[in-house]
């Protein structure tokens, strides 16, 4: 048999923003596709019109492409297996209901919601399967002549698959192995709904994947109990020589590790759930994204790769291509995976400092900007690059180094009191003296010049140096001092701490 070509596909729904754990499923299609020399689907399931969002759509694209994710169809990508939104392909998905119907895999139910209820209300554990559907109103208990006048008169009806009872189903797991399920658990699922002529998910998903002919479908763990009935369907459909291979991937876990992550963890403990910032339409709620956070995107990748998959060794910190070259469908954990959001920052923090300097200032610019501060891209970078390791997020530059832009007008009143001493006043006037003599004015010779006043006059090297930060900073904090008063200028060193000495003395 010829082998074919790898293609995966993600098939969000548009009902709200992407979730982390969606972004994490999209991820894993996307490092499989590409170390497989395949093609990666994006695939929009919107069968359910009661709950489409809409902007979802636009969302979840604009977020992947974000993220570097990459596909080579779908809306807005090209392809030869299109329409690749689900409500535009109604007409293909009947023809396979009609088959099945025909064929006697799957019949006409009328059961309205509240013959349901009652139903459920009547009987324990209701399950509408083969011990139950000969007591509802269904094509298997309705006369033939019967079902066709309901039809014609208008009344909705669902076509349900028939499920037989005492069968054991064998799904092959990638992940998991074989997973064993007996078919008189499961019920007989609703496949397509006359109100929209929409199919569900679970029969839509089926014709879209062997149309497209889909070779791996790599999923969240939450759809493993429909795997089997995906097993029935494409044997009643008959392509079980082209099924694909499933994946199921652990869930993503609360950061405590005792259930699934929700966005009232990101809420409580204060990180996003959502790649991008999203606005609901209808409650006008904004809900924090990592874009938006001031994560990286190659950060936010790599962190997501590592939640249910390993590489074998010790290894943390690898970029796509590296993620392409190991990942391995094999080493993805049974188990769900603790969402360590503080792990996340440090990624983000070792991505920071691997970018270019220039690049951050860029980044940077905009925050100055926001706190009202007009200053040369030159400058910025100098400063930046004294203080980006101390940063896990480009806006935590401001508060690292918002003194190289702003004279303090406060004085942190602890340091006050640790470190400015009765000789501290009269010593700085001293230091100023010398710092006016100070060429060239640069770290490294300013250094040495007072280092050697310090140790001439005999005074305490730390009691200096500690006074000197804090009227140029106004608080114990920064990087070297002599780093500072290279950067800040001679001008404005002296006034500062000038301005300290009148203040504090």
């Amino acid at each position: 048999m010829t082998q074919r070509k790898v293609r995966v596909r993600f098939a969000p729904s548009p009902t709200g923003p992407l979730h982390i754990g969606g972004v994490r499923t999209a991820l894993y299609n996307y490092l499989f596709a590409k170390q497989n020399n395949g093609d990666l689907i994006l695939r929009i399931e919107d069968t359910d019109s009661q709950r489409f969002v809409p902007g979802a759509e636009e969302y979840i694209i604009e977020a992947l492409t974000w993220l570097g994710i990459r596909f080579d169809e779908g809306p807005g990508f090209g392809g030869n297996y299109g329409p690749y939104r689900q409500s535009e392909r109604k007409d293909i998905y009947k023809k396979y209901v009609d088959q099945l119907i025909t064929e006697g895999l799957a019949y006409i139910a009328f059961d309205t919601p509240e013959e349901l209820d009652a139903k459920r209300k009547e009987i324990a554990n209701f399950q509408y399967d083969a011990s139950i559907r000969l007591k509802m109103r269904n094509s298997l208990t309705l006369p033939a002549q019967e079902v066709q006048q309901l039809i014609a008169a208008g009344e909705k009806y669902v076509v349900r698959i028939k499920i037989e009872p005492r069968e054991d189903i064998y799904v092959q797991d990638v992940i998991r192995g074989d997973v064993v399920i007996n078919s008189s658990v499961l019920d007989d699922k609703v496949l397509y709904k006359s109100a929209d002529g929409l199919p569900t998910y679970h029969l839509a998903n089926i014709v879209d994947d062997h149309l497209m002919e889909v070779t791996h479908v790599i999923r969240g763990e939450e759809w493993l109990p429909s795997a089997p009935l995906h097993v029935l369907l494409y044997r009643s459909l008959g392509w079980l020589d082209t099924m694909p291979q499933f994946a199921h991937l652990p869930l993503l876990l609360k950061p405590e590790g005792n259930g699934k992550l929700s966005k009232r963890d990101g809420d409580r403990l204060g990180f996003p759930v959502f790649p991008l910032e999203w606005k609901d339409p209808k409650s006008g709620e904004v809900s924090s994204g990592y874009r938006e956070s001031g994560y990286v995107p190659e950060a936010v990748v790599n962190f997501l790769a590592l939640l249910g998959w390993n590489p074998g060794n010790d290894q943390e910190l690898m970029d796509i291509n590296e993620l392409i070259r190991l990942f391995d469908l094999a080493r993805c954990s049974k188990s769900g995976a603790k969402f360590d959001y503080e792990k996340g920052k440090w990624f983000n923090h070792e991505y920071i400092q691997q970018k270019e300097t220039s690049e951050i200032a860029s980044l940077f610019m905009s925050v100055l900007y926001a706190e009202g501060i007009q200053a040369e891209l030159s400058y910025v970078e100098k400063v930046v690059g004294l203080i980006k390791e101390r940063v896990n997020f480009v806006k935590e530059l401001w508060e690292q180094g918002a003194f190289f832009f702003v004279a303090p007008t406060e004085y942190d009143e602890k340091t006050v009191k640790k470190r400015w001493k009765a000789d501290s006043a009269s010593q700085l006037t001293e230091l100023v003296d010398i710092l006016n003599n100070c060429e060239p004015f640069e770290s490294h010779h300013t250094e040495e010049v007072v280092k050697g006043w310090i140790e001439e006059k005999g005074y305490h090297l730390g009691n200096i140096m500690n006074a000197t930060r804090l009227a140029l900073v106004g608080a114990p904090k920064g990087p070297h001092i002599f780093d500072i008063t290279e950067t800040i200028g001679k001008k404005e060193t002296i006034e500062r701490i000038q301005k300290a000495v009148e203040r504090l003395k």
